[in-house]
């Protein structure tokens, strides 16, 4: 399906956004039941093998001598994401899901600092004063009272940095190799490391050592279970990972970017609706600086507009 109209595009990445933020609040409610290694190895099985139909269209070609390229470059990122994956999802069992959304939002600001300290690529000065706008908001969101930062607020900040270096590698990658392919590949990848983590983990696979033992016919019959890992794996993988291949042939690079900072917003409403979250005046004001930081880091820069890549944002909900 071709997209010509850029009011359509625009309405179909805004839906990209609302299933990545809303998505927080049923992976939050999920993970309160069955272990975090175990979600993300259902999810990501499903997520992969729902791209698979994609590669009809795609025509991906595998050239002489680069399956090992492919296989090594889906492993390591695929591990990159792995880790982003179970610290945002761990995460969410001890923090809120406003906070989750938001910090990790910073994935954005977090990347050129990265490309520089690994590759030495030159960051503008944007992309500093979107880093000190976003510390600042990430001081403002986390810190209470108390002057404390919680386990799950560090979680999803360790999520943040292995996203954002996921995206810095992809860079790397992306150029030389087939997009969709190397995007199952490192989704199945993630599948495999959560897999191996919840067999090596001495904890049960489908229930936490303190709750009632269940087996998994139990836990894949839970009706917030089973939606949260279809919507997760098909909405906001495969139907995002086509969408942005579609819409963003015709839509502004900056138009773009202004549509992904809207996830963390479309995070904190459904948080505010379903679980009756609520940030506060010095939260919101957190909020509102890495939302900031987002697009100073991306917009910023006339001269040099954002370059956002599929492969970059699909398996990232920032």
């Amino acid at each position: 399906m071709t997209i010509k109209s850029p009011r359509i595009a625009l309405l179909l990445l805004l839906l990209v956004a609302f299933v990545w933020g809303g998505e927080f609040v049923l992976i939050d409610l999920a993970v309160a039941q069955i272990p975090t290694h175990t979600f993300n190895a259902i999810r990501f099985t499903i997520a992969g093998l729902s791209l698979i139909p994609l590669l009809y269209y795609a025509k991906d070609k595998v050239e002489a001598g680069m399956l090992p390229r492919l296989l090594g470059a889906g492993a390591l990122l695929g591990f990159m994401l792995f880790i982003g994956f179970y610290t945002q999802t761990e995460g969410l069992r001890f923090t809120s899901v406003s906070n989750a959304g938001f910090i990790t939002g910073l994935n954005v600001p977090l990347v050129p600092v990265l490309a520089f300290l690994i590759f030495r690529q030159k960051a503008r000065l944007n992309v500093w004063l979107g880093v000190i706008t976003a510390t600042a908001g990430l001081y403002l969101l986390t810190m209470g009272d108390k002057l404390q930062i919680n386990e799950g607020d560090v979680l999803v900040l360790i999520c943040a940095f292995a996203f954002a270096g996921h995206i810095v590698l992809t860079g790397r990658f992306v150029s030389k190799l087939p997009v969709t392919l190397l995007s199952i590949i490192q989704l199945l990848a993630v599948a495999i490391y959560s897999s191996l983590a919840a067999w090596l983990s001495p904890d049960p696979a489908f229930y936490y050592p303190d709750a009632n033992p269940v087996t998994w016919q139990d836990q894949l019959s839970t009706p917030i279970i089973i939606w949260s890992i279809l919507i997760a794996a098909l909405f906001g993988t495969a139907y995002a990972f086509w969408a942005q291949s579609a819409c963003q042939t015709i839509l502004e690079p900056h138009k773009v970017a202004l549509v992904f900072a809207t996830e963390p917003v479309f995070a904190h409403i459904s948080a505010w609706i379903f679980l009756d979250e609520h940030l506060g005046a010095q939260g919101m004001m957190g909020a509102g600086m890495i939302i900031a930081a987002m697009l100073i880091s991306e917009l910023g820069d006339k001269k040099h507009p954002p370059k956002i890549e599929p492969l970059d944002h699909t398996a990232v909900p920032e």
